[in-house]
C-alpha cells in the first residue's frame, strides 16, 4: 500500500492476558494526519492495545490490517549503557534505514543536542524519556505508538512533544497515543477502555 494511501484498520480486536479478557469489540480506523488518544483506568488494557498494534502481542479476536510503517514508545527507554546519546540515536536509526539527519532532528526536535555526547547511563530519567520520543522520531516511521510518552517529562518537554506530533501529523504521520490525561494534542480522537 502507498505511504499515501497507508491506514491503520482494527475491527473487534479482542486481548486475553492470563486467562482474563481485558478489551473485546475494539475497532479504530486512522489516516495519515490523524491522531487517537486511548484513555482508561490502569489494566484497562491501553498498553496491550498498543503493543497489538505495533504487532508485539497476537490479538485473541478481530482483525488488524495496518498499512504504516510503525514506530514504538513503550514504557522503557531502551538505551544501551556505555554508549553516547549520539550513537545510541545513530544505531537504532540505522536499523530503520535512517542516518545522521534523522538523528540530528530528533535530538532538536526535543532539545537534546547538548546532551548528544553524554554516556546514555547518566541521563536523568525525563532526558532518557526524550531520548527514547528523539528514537521514535528519528525512525521516519508514518505511524507513532506512544504509551504513556509523557511519563517524566516537565512541562516544556510536554510542549516539545505536543510540536513533534503536530509537526509529523501535518506531514501525514499519524499518532496512537495512551495516556491518562490531555498531553497537549491537537483534536485527537478518543477511545475509552473501560
Amino acid at each position: 500500500m502507498p505511504a499515501a494511501d497507508a491506514e491503520l484498520i482494527a475491527t473487534d480486536l479482542a486481548c486475553v492476558r492470563g486467562g482474563r479478557t481485558v478489551f473485546s469489540g475494539v475497532s479504530i480506523h486512522v489516516r495519515p494526519g490523524e491522531a487517537l488518544q486511548v484513555e482508561g483506568r490502569n489494566g484497562a488494557g491501553k498498553s496491550s492495545l498498543l503493543r497489538i498494534l505495533a504487532g508485539l502481542l497476537a490479538p485473541a479476536g478481530g482483525i488488524l490490517a495496518n498499512g504504516f510503517t510503525c514506530a514504538w514508545l513503550g514504557a522503557e527507554a531502551t538505551l544501551k549503557a556505555g554508549r553516547s546519546l549520539r550513537s545510541e540515536l545513530l544505531y537504532w536509526a540505522s536499523l530503520d534505514n535512517q542516518g545522521p539527519d534523522s538523528v540530528d532532528s530528533a535530538l532538536a526536535a526535543f532539545d537534546l543536542a547538548p546532551l548528544a555526547d553524554l554516556p546514555v547511563e547518566i541521563l536523568s530519567s525525563g532526558q532518557r524519556r526524550r531520548a527514547a520520543l528523539a528514537r521514535v522520531h528519528a525512525s521516519a516511521a508514518r505511524l507513532w505508538l506512544l504509551d504513556e510518552p509523557a511519563v517524566g517529562l516537565d512541562t516544556a518537554s510536554l510542549h516539545r512533544l505536543a510540536q513533534a506530533v503536530h509537526i509529523h501529523r501535518s506531514t501525514g504521520g499519524a499518532v496512537i497515543v495512551a495516556t491518562h490525561g490531555d498531553i497537549g494534542l491537537d483534536a485527537p480522537a478518543r477511545l475509552v477502555l473501560s
